[in-house]
């Protein structure tokens, strides 16, 4: 709100300028009040109007933006009017793309699903190859040291032998 200082003169003039010893601090107030009211009254009627000129704007909009809707609804129906009367075969010719387009689509998930199952099949592949590789390399080492320990044994029935011989 305003804020309202005294300004007296020496003349004994108020703020407003007339003298008089009438007006008191309650006049001014009241004053103030009906002057704050008036503006307070005169924003909310030029509020009031700016919302209604905004309501009317948003209803020609609306009116506008509803008319257009309907002309590209016309215009899309007379553009397939005029694809119809260009090309007979053209209804035919849309319904196999369309069709296409459907096999397609079906098509996409299942070469998906085909190619994770190779994924799948060459890791499994691998990890086969993998572990042949590990136990033919784990058989030949088993053959060696079965080799190693015949060849040990013989050598020892040998030595033993020997030794039999050898006490007679």
């Amino acid at each position: 709100m305003m804020q309202i200082t005294r300004n007296a003169g020496p003349s004994g003039s108020n703020e407003y300028g007339n003298g008089s010893p009438n007006i008191t601090a309650d006049d001014k107030d009241e004053e103030i009040s009906r002057s704050s009211l008036q503006v307070l009254s005169s924003f909310r009627i030029n509020e009031e109007q700016i919302e209604k000129k905004k309501m009317e704007v948003k209803e020609r909009v609306q009116a506008k933006l509803g008319r257009a809707e309907e002309e590209t609804k016309r215009l899309a129906e007379i553009r397939q009017e005029l694809e119809a009367l260009q090309d007979p075969l053209r209804k035919e010719v849309a319904l196999i793309r369309r069709r296409v387009d459907t096999v397609n689509r079906e098509l996409r998930p299942l070469g998906l699903a085909c190619q994770k199952k190779e994924r799948e099949y060459k890791e499994s592949l691998d990890a086969f190859n993998e572990k042949s590789r590990e136990k033919a390399q784990l058989v030949a080492k088993f053959m060696e040291l079965v080799s190693e320990s015949e060849r040990l044994r013989i050598s020892k029935l040998e030595e033993l032998s020997k030794n039999i011989e050898s006490l007679r």
